[in-house]
């Protein structure tokens, strides 16, 4: 059986590492990068500390606008799968790369497995969600991370092949967590006490992308006052930039991280500030509070539990619930039992025997 990953930014690199492992000798295997995060930084560091061989092809499609990212990767993805001629095209989250290889894979009449599907924000006007809904409605096997995942796709009317497998990114986590620990230097080499700080990301187009929304957070995070470590993507960086926005002197600025600084990073905080989505659910494991620079979330069972609030782009909010929000709640496992990645694997194998039995 041959199986061809399509990854395009750091969450996939993760989520695909942790099937490639549990792949092992169940066949050939082809890792497709389509170039969407394409700052060293961002990339070769990820495949480096995850131990995940480097791709068999980079498309290097870069940056560009939603339409043109999307038809430079479906034109180099389907080339590959000419050649390759996969059994299962794996995709993974909601990224357009995410997208484009469900296009692809559909258009070519491949099967396609969703890595982290039913996930619902419920808000259109993020290009994550289109391109989350789509890549189900295309999907013959749906992997789902959470029970809410489920009940979103059973809403939806998407019932067959829809499995909760749990969550690979927390398996993840756990399964690096020992390695951040014994080598990670960032800690040290950054001068830092563990809790004495609090981490920042932003990088979701609805805050980097609108002048007011970005002013504002840069405006809350300030009126913190206590050090705050933020790893600049480099879009956000260059709107900054582009916007003439100060970075307040409680920030300090440093380049994006690996996979391994960025756990000890999250571990080692008091407080994670982010418009990231699997951050919300790594701060949740770890047990660091989240304040989350959004309107909504994917990951609510964070939110219902207690461990994060949403405060979106308002700045008194955020320095608010900076200075209120300390959880008391106990954190119940809701994102798997660690096999989410074997569990995948398997189903895949099997896929074919289940088709016909359901049928």
């Amino acid at each position: 059986m041959k199986l061809l990953h399509i990854v395009g930014a750091r969450p996939q690199f993760i989520k695909a590492a942790m099937v490639s492992r549990a792949w092992k000798n169940a066949g050939e295997e082809f890792l497709l990068h389509t170039g969407q995060h394409y700052d060293e930084n961002m990339s070769r560091l990820f495949f480096a500390d995850l131990e995940l061989a480097e791709p068999d092809i980079n498309l290097e499609v870069g940056s560009g606008s939603h339409a043109e990212q999307t038809a430079s990767m479906l034109l180099g993805i389907d080339r590959i799968l000419l050649d390759f001629h996969p059994d299962w095209v794996v995709i993974y989250g909601d990224t357009n790369s995410t997208l484009a290889g469900a296009l692809a894979a559909s258009k070519r009449n491949i099967r396609l497995a969703h890595v982290e599907a039913g996930l619902r924000s419920f808000n259109h006007s993020m290009p994550e969600e289109i391109n989350r809904i789509v890549s189900d409605r295309l999907s013959n096997a749906l992997f789902c991370p959470t029970d809410q995942a489920v009940m979103n796709l059973a809403d939806e009317g998407l019932r067959q092949h829809v499995y909760q497998v749990g969550d690979v990114m927390a398996d993840a986590l756990i399964f690096f967590a020992e390695s951040a620990a014994s080598k990670s230097e960032i800690i040290h080499r950054l001068e830092l006490k563990p809790e004495t700080y609090s981490l920042v990301t932003i990088h979701r187009s609805g805050n980097v992308d609108v002048r007011e929304n970005l002013g504002a957070i840069l405006e809350g995070l300030g009126k913190i006052g206590c050090s705050l470590v933020f790893p600049v993507h480099p879009r956000t960086a260059k709107m900054i930039q582009q916007y003439d926005l100060q970075m307040p002197k409680n920030i300090r600025a440093i380049e994006p991280q690996g996979y391994l600084d960025m756990i000890a990073l999250m571990k080692n905080a008091d407080c994670i500030l982010t418009d990231s989505g699997g951050i919300q659910k790594e701060a949740y494991i770890l047990g660091v509070r989240c304040i989350t620079l959004r309107e909504e979330t994917e990951w609510v069972e964070t939110v219902r539990n207690g461990w994060n609030v949403l405060v979106g782009a308002n700045s008194g909010l955020i320095a608010e619930k900076f200075l209120n929000f300390h959880p008391q709640n106990s954190r119940p496992e809701v994102y798997g039992d660690r096999h989410a990645a074997d569990k995948i694997v398997d189903i895949l194998k099997h896929y074919s025997l289940e088709v016909a039995f359901d049928s």
